[in-house]
Formats: C-alpha cells, structure tokens, sequence
C-alpha cells in the first residue's frame, strides 16, 4: 500500500535526500504536501516531479505567485503560505508520515501541529525538541503519534537501544560521535571566514548546520535532543570526536557491552532507516568499505577552543528557558556570521552574553516559547551590532 509523506522543508538538504530515497521507493511512498522557505523555484521543480497535493511558501505574499507558476506548468497542486499553510501541511489526511526538516524555530509549530494530528513524525528539525521539549514529548503522546529521529546520531542511539529491555535500568550512558568539523586541528579560528565553516570535511549540509558543527554547538543541540527523546540526564551522554564519520553513535551498557551503529557519512541512511520502521529499506548510501577507512580514531572535544558545546550542557541543566534562549542566540549569531557581521569566536560570545541576560520563565504552551524566543533574539540582536563584538 502506498503510503502519504508530508515534507516540511523540501527545498534544503535534508528534504533533498529524503526526495531521493522516496523516488527509489516510488510505489510504497507518494508525496502528499512540500514546503519552503523561500526557493520557488526549487519547490515548483519538486511539484512538477511529484505532483503533491499542497504546496506552501512561507511568504504569504508570494502565495499568488507560486499559485500562478504552478498553473502555467499545468501542475495540479494546491498552493498556500504562512504559518496556516504550514499546519495544513503538516496535518493534511493524504499523508501520515511528516517529515520535519524546517531548519530552525521556524519548525517547532508545525512540528507540534504534525504530533498533535496523530501523524509518524520524522524529525530532522532539532531545534523544535531543543526549543520544546516537553511540549513535543506531550503532543507525540496526546495525539498518539510515532516519533522517529532523522539526526545520524539519533538513529544510531535508537537503534543501539533496540536490545534494552529496561533503558534506565540497562543503560550507563550514551556516546554520541563529532566529526570535530572543518577546524578541528586549526589552531587560529580568528581569521575564518564563512565558506571555510561551510567546508564540512564528511558531511553535505545546508550553510546554518554547517556552521554549527564547525562550533560544535550541532553537538550541543543533539546533546539536548537526546536528553529529551531518550530519556537520559545530560550527565549520562557524553560526546566523543570521531573524525571518520563512520562511528554515528554508541550506547553503552551495564554489562561493560558498547553497541556502536556504523555507516557511510551520508544522510540517506537514517532518513531511509526512518521512512521504512520498522522494517529496512535501501537508501542509495554507498556501502561502508571498512578496508578503505582503514582506523577509526576518538578525541576529547576541546571546550575551551569550542566553548559552545559546554554552552549548551550548561542550558540544558539550567532548564527550557536556557535551552530556548541558546537556540535563538546561536541562530542570531550564525546568520550574523554568515552575513560577515561577525567574527566566528564570536558566537560562541553572543550565545553566552545572552544566556546570562536571559530570564527564567515557565513553558506551559507554544506562546511562552515563543515569546522567550523572541526575547532572547532581540538580545542576541543588540549584542551583535554592539561595536565590542566586532
């Protein structure tokens, strides 16, 4: 039977790669809604291949204009926008897998829109689990949803955990792996420049993803998002450098046994392993050669080159308000860097400043997070066109 798959953010890397492991299953999967930010053109290409149900582009005020270029390319898509266009697309009936690929807190409302319905939820935005943790554990319950992790990282420790009958009781910790990012044995980080950051040595990524792992704040983001969807306090995950990519994650047992999930550094892999749950299905990786890759090394992150992973271990102690306030100051921070409005030391600066000025607030609801979100980026904001950080 042929199965309905909504994809929140079609047009980036992540939405890139589960296309092409749909068109591989061409007869078991049909895409039912896409969605983008910004890239027309890009969407209008995936709707003249797929021939969704719904398209939407953020923007309502291109609405007209997606409308009007699908109707010229005889595509009979529905097109929609904004923030009411997300929701349909995440909650629409001809689809019940959604996979969640908007990158940053821009995804987290149609993310809990999508586990509200009741939908399969593969989950490739991880700042909506960073930015709302418990609201999205709460509405994967209440709406009787399935969550399944797209993060490389996240599929190796959800299938590494797949022997444990008792997670707290059989597990000691979680090892997550790094590739350490394009700087890792970089001794000057005053000079970077974006492109160099967005030169990852293993993994193709969109531009703000990148950036994160050269921080490795990524790792600190995933460190978060294991916490809340494993189950485990951040003491007992601990992060590794692994510079191959081929080690994606590890889990260690009470028993002394470590069970390690391996494969090509291609992201094919955990969206396929998501997409075919239970069972397994191929997603166009290269097979793992493992004469070709000959060692597999480990390193210590170094957090004082890299602060902004030890950042991130601090947020989520401190609770949701810290873990929501690190998310926006690094989204402020990286684009400001990408944009060459400052320096790369600096996020990691920016991102703690606005720690420290942030506020302690409950998160009950979507608008507390929102509205700590905003507060926080109006900081991050401020501090980055102060001259100090220049």
């Amino acid at each position: 039977m042929t199965r309905g798959l909504s994809l929140l953010g079609a047009t980036g890397s992540i939405g890139s790669s589960t296309l092409d492991v749909v068109a591989r299953h061409a007869g078991d999967w049909r895409v039912a809604a896409v969605t983008a930010h910004g890239r027309l053109d890009a969407l209008l290409d995936i709707c003249s291949r797929f021939v969704p149900d719904l398209a939407v582009i953020a923007d309502p005020a291109r609405e007209a204009e997606l409308r009007g270029a699908l109707r010229s390319r005889g595509v009979p898509t529905r097109a929609a926008s904004g923030s009411d266009g997300l929701r349909a697309a995440a909650q629409i009936d001809s689809a019940d897998t959604v996979v969640a690929a908007i990158v940053g807190a821009a995804g987290l409302p149609p993310t809990l829109a999508a586990a509200a319905g009741g939908k399969r939820v593969l989950l490739a935005n991880k700042e909506a689990i960073v930015c709302a943790g418990d609201l999205l554990m709460r509405a994967v319950r209440e709406g009787g949803a399935q969550l399944l992790p797209v993060d490389s990282e996240h599929s190796a420790i959800h299938q590494c955990l797949a022997s444990a009958t008792d997670r707290q009781r059989d597990v000691r910790r979680l090892v997550l792996t790094a590739s350490g990012g394009p700087f890792r044995t970089r001794a000057d980080l005053e000079a970077v420049t974006p492109e160099q950051a967005c030169a990852h040595p293993n993994w193709v990524m969109g531009r703000k993803i990148s950036v994160d792992s050269a921080t490795l704040m990524n790792k600190g983001l995933e460190v978060i998002e294991a916490s809340w969807l494993f189950g485990f306090a951040p003491d007992m995950i601990d992060v590794v450098v692994h510079p191959q990519s081929v080690i994606h994650s590890m889990v260690e047992f009470r028993d002394g046994s470590v069970v390690a999930q391996l494969g090509t550094p291609d992201m094919r892999t955990p969206i396929a392993y998501a997409l075919g749950y239970p069972a397994r299905i191929d997603s166009g990786a290269a097979r793992l050669d493992f004469l070709a890759v000959g060692n597999l090394t480990f390193e210590k992150p170094d957090g004082r080159r890299f602060p902004c992973l030890p950042l991130a271990y601090d947020a989520l102690r401190a609770g949701p308000s810290a873990t929501i306030a690190l998310n926006a100051a690094n989204e402020v921070a990286v684009e400001a860097f990408l944009d060459r409005r400052l320096p790369f030391k600096s996020i990691a600066v920016i991102i703690e400043e606005t720690l420290q000025r942030s506020v302690t607030s409950a998160v009950r609801e979507v608008a507390d997070v929102l509205d700590l979100d905003r507060a926080a980026r109006e900081t991050a904001d401020r501090l980055v066109r102060a001259p100090a950080v220049a």
